[in-house]
């Protein structure tokens, strides 16, 4: 190999999400937006750590993150110890959830989450935007380089996601049902009660997803909508923003939250600030600020007994939680989680199964030309390898779409036919670029590369 090639540094992402975490250890890992900053340039500052990116939204918390070429090759103990550090979680508790990704399998990763491949509701659209707001938050505390600086990795890789994340909903239909974390809420809300008519609605919380979860309720069939939010003006804001001749919308203050929540037959809490805990004079809690959850048993049994004792649902989709899940022991309340609107998704998800296919191949081809391109920056012999496993990655992975997609399974003699063909065909495509390789490093031997994948 040439002795001028640059020794790589090391891409590595660490992360929990919906599917390997429960949100009792999700909510403790959540990274609230007025902490981002911080957050990631603490993360940056870490020794070792060249460039970093921090994503936290409420089914994920991820660390993507450039080492230094010198440092061992598991730095997973030193992000476990920053995340035991900032948000005092020792790894004893994370460890069984964490997923680690390196190199290609972290390109791959970051191209699928920003292509809501990876979302707890496929197709949504919101995780894109949550990705950018990372990387602009990343940029300005100074954890990723640009765009023109030769050491930066980070940037050109994040540019590339956003790129094949417009490909996959431009050249699928993954995205053509508009689905979100606040829609499937809604859609949950009208199979409580098998019609939103006549029924009042409390949305607490006036950020994006209650607005998001307002107008899907609306779409449902909701009539009554009422917003609470500690900004006062930015709940009225909402509530006109909605009002029209057939929907009624009011604003409940914050501080007369739990002696109006009553008024409400479905409660939807999107503040992911249970910390800060609204304080009432007659709390029935006797609570003070910063005690935890906005609604607790205490607060569930006083507003049931004004509802004389009709049943009321809450659907949290704060992380962390706004209702104490203890409120769902309450009888005549019922609760329902993030994590509880999985089932939801399922069903939408299994709707989007071949847009979905459709969408990883654009994702494997994408991921397979950045990592060609990031191995040759890094020696010809090592963009040899990693163009010969790629290669393979993708041939198996189109081999694995066709046989999807054959109601009935080939034969051995059919498959066998198929696998030498496409052999023979990924050969003849890469010889003019292996041989490219070869002549930039004469001391690399691409037959023998080839001959040990």
């Amino acid at each position: 190999m040439s002795t001028n090639s640059i020794p790589p540094a090391g891409l590595l992402l660490l992360g929990i999400n919906h599917t390997t975490a429960p949100i009792e250890v999700r909510e403790r890992l959540a990274i609230p937006p007025a902490r981002l900053a911080d957050a990631t340039r603490t993360l940056a500052h870490q020794p070792g750590v060249r460039e970093a990116l921090i994503l936290s939204t409420c089914n994920r918390v991820e660390l993507l993150t450039v080492t230094e070429p010198s440092l061992p090759t598991s730095e997973s103990p030193r992000l476990l110890t920053f995340l035991h550090d900032y948000l005092r979680v020792t790894p004893h508790d994370l460890q069984p959830h964490v997923y680690e990704f390196r190199e290609r399998e972290a390109i791959r990763h970051l191209f699928r989450v920003a292509s809501s491949l990876d979302s707890m509701v496929v197709g949504e659209a919101q995780i894109l935007g949550q990705v950018k707001q990372s990387y602009s938050v990343a940029r300005e505390v100074g954890a990723i380089g640009s765009t023109s600086d030769v050491g930066s990795t980070l940037d050109p890789l994040l540019q590339r996601a956003f790129s094949v994340a417009k490909k996959v909903r431009t050249e699928t239909q993954i995205g053509s049902s508009s689905v979100s974390i606040a829609s499937v809420a809604a859609e949950l809300a009208r199979k409580i009660f098998g019609s939103l008519a006549g029924k009042t609605v409390l949305l607490v919380g006036a950020g994006k997803m209650s607005d998001l979860a307002a107008r899907h309720l609306i779409q449902q069939g909701c009539t009554t909508l009422l917003v609470a939010n500690r900004t006062e003006a930015r709940a009225q804001a909402i509530a006109d923003s909605l009002r029209t001749p057939a929907i009624t919308t009011g604003v409940i203050p914050f501080e007369l939250l739990h002696s109006e929540a009553h008024r409400a037959d479905i409660l939807i809490t999107s503040t992911g600030a249970a910390a800060l805990q609204p304080v009432a004079s007659g709390d029935a809690s006797g609570a003070s600020a910063g005690s935890g959850h906005i609604f607790r048993p205490a607060h569930a049994r006083a507003l049931l007994h004004r509802r004389r004792n009709r049943p009321v649902f809450f659907i949290d989709i704060a992380v962390p939680r706004d209702v104490s899940p203890e409120v769902n022991e309450v009888e005549g309340c019922f609760v329902y989680d993030i994590d509880d609107l999985q089932q939801v998704a399922a069903q939408n998800q299994s709707a989007r199964g071949r847009e979905a296919e459709a969408a990883e191949s654009i994702v494997s081809r994408e991921v397979a030309r950045y990592s060609d391109r990031l191995a040759f920056t890094r020696g010809p012999a090592e963009a040899i390898k990693q163009l010969l496993l790629d290669a393979e990655a993708l041939r198996q992975a189109e081999l694995a779409r066709l046989t999807a997609q054959h109601a009935e399974p080939l034969s051995p003699a059919q498959l066998a036919a198929v696998d030498r063909l496409t052999r023979s065909l990924t050969a003849k495509l890469l010889h003019p670029r292996l041989q490219q390789l070869r002549q930039s490093d004469p001391d690399t031997d691409a037959d023998a590369l080839a001959s040990k994948d």
